[in-house]
């Protein structure tokens, strides 16, 4: 019996997952836990596993689509089964099937399931419609796809543009056709109506060499899956809330010291991999225990601070920004703390994290010390109060008490409050006191 197998809800924040890559076609056969797809969510790239095995029947999307969870995903039967019962719309075709081929003619919407209908009508799959628009073309002028019920995709824009012009939909509904058109990427246009055979090269001739040229080519795409979530939460962040951002340095020598010792312990102590951004997150969990309201959410007018400390931690990934969470942090020690920070760093990196990792941090970290920043204006994270930056170690002169000068590496720290809930002076403070975390490392986790 045919089963419909189902797009999985993959985390409890997770509401629609996009399609990347089908990695099975219809007619092939499926197995329990064989892998049918790579999605991508909001924060994370992941597999899809088969829950039913038999040969795949319909792929219910294509590649681009953006897929409810829990909706259907593919049909799974025996070869030859009749699926017309499960694919969405399909029970108006057994009745529409008798009808004459006249009637049907006339009225061709009505033959067609009432999916197939919801769905042709302009419905262009993101990636064709990526490319039609770097090409000049109207998407919405292929009179039919060669995907799922009609729908357009990006195969159907690559012929469209290797047959030559296309008619734009006024052109078509005006009956005009030409050989060439002179509208956007050639189409042809109402503008074209009555031009000749021997008109088309003169016009050509006519124009400017140099009009080709401007303004070069270029390519346009929708924004999907982590980048349009990172530009929302950020264009929220900053039209929502009071930032203000202070920015101070400690002393790192303390911090050098540590990392240098660390590195050299024996290999059997499982310390060599902390890093000098495990320390500084580690002093940050420890000092946001003094200050609630930097460990807290600010929603609908409504402040929540939490006892235990989510620390989130900016990481750059091949699909952009995401920051994982590591949770209770301030329970941790420092080697069960860097391992943490290790194990969700790698998952969202390769995309295997769940999302679940990805959301409830209290407090965040951005660190871009490493590409020479020395300081900036972190975005607080929503429904955050605050973020701190790190930035460069860089040397920086001294005076010493006999007047000697020398040189001092200072760690750079910028911290973005939200004015609505913290005030200056409060920022001030956490700082002065994570600076002394930083410096007095080797007793901070020691506490």
């Amino acid at each position: 019996m045919a089963t419909i197998v189902v797009m999985p809800q993959l985390g409890n924040s997770v509401e629609s997952c996009i399609i990347v890559e089908w990695m099975i076609a219809e007619g092939d056969t499926v197995s329990v836990d064989q892998t049918l797809a790579s999605i991508e969510t909001d924060k994370s790239t992941m597999e899809v596993p088969s829950t039913a095995e038999g040969t795949v029947l319909k792929l219910l999307w294509e590649e681009g689509d953006e897929v409810p969870v829990k909706d259907p995903l593919i049909i799974v039967g025996e070869p030859g089964e009749d699926i017309s019962g499960l694919v969405p719309g399909g029970d108006a075709a057994p009745a529409e099937a008798d009808a004459p081929a006249e009637q049907a003619a006339a009225a061709p919407e009505a033959a067609a399931p009432a999916f197939a209908t919801e769905r042709a009508t302009g419905a262009v799959s993101p990636r064709a419609r990526a490319l039609a628009a770097s090409n000049g073309v109207d998407a919405s002028a292929i009179a039919e796809g060669s995907g799922p019920h009609g729908r357009v995709i990006e195969r159907d824009v690559a012929a469209a543009i290797a047959a030559g012009p296309v008619l734009t939909s006024a052109a078509r509904a005006a009956g005009v056709s030409a050989a060439e058109g002179t509208g956007i990427g050639g189409r042809v246009s109402v503008a074209d109506a009555g031009r000749t055979a021997e008109a088309a090269p003169a016009a050509a001739v006519a124009a400017p060499a140099a009009a080709a040229d401007f303004p070069g080519a270029s390519t346009s795409a929708p924004l999907k899956g982590v980048r349009k979530v990172v530009a929302k939460r950020m264009m929220e962040s900053l039209t929502s809330t009071a930032q203000l951002t202070l920015n101070t340095t400690a002393n790192a020598a303390g911090i050098l010291a540590m990392r240098k010792k660390v590195k050299n312990a024996d290999e059997a102590l499982g310390l060599n991999k902390i890093t000098l951004n495990d320390l500084v997150c580690f002093a940050v969990s420890r000092t946001l225990l003094k200050y609630p309201v930097f460990n807290a959410h600010l929603e609908d007018g409504v402040l929540t601070e939490f006892e235990q400390v989510h620390l989130g931690f900016a990481c750059d990934t091949p699909r952009g920004l995401l920051v994982p969470v590591i949770r209770s942090a301030q329970a941790l020690g420092l080697k069960a703390f860097s391992d943490e920070a290790k194990r969700l760093a790698g998952g969202a990196i390769d995309g295997s994290l769940s999302p679940d990792f990805l959301s409830g941090g209290t407090f965040t970290v951005s660190n871009i010390g490493s590409f020479g920043i020395e300081t900036f204006t972190p975005v607080i994270n929503l429904p955050q109060t605050a973020i701190l930056g790190v930035g460069a170690i860089t040397p920086r002169p001294t005076v010493a008490a006999d007047g000697s000068i020398g040189v001092e590496q200072r760690l750079n720290l910028s911290l973005t409050i939200d004015h609505q809930v913290i005030d200056g002076a409060d920022g001030a403070r956490f700082l002065r006191d994570l600076v002394a975390a930083i410096e007095n490392i080797d007793v901070t986790v020691l506490a």
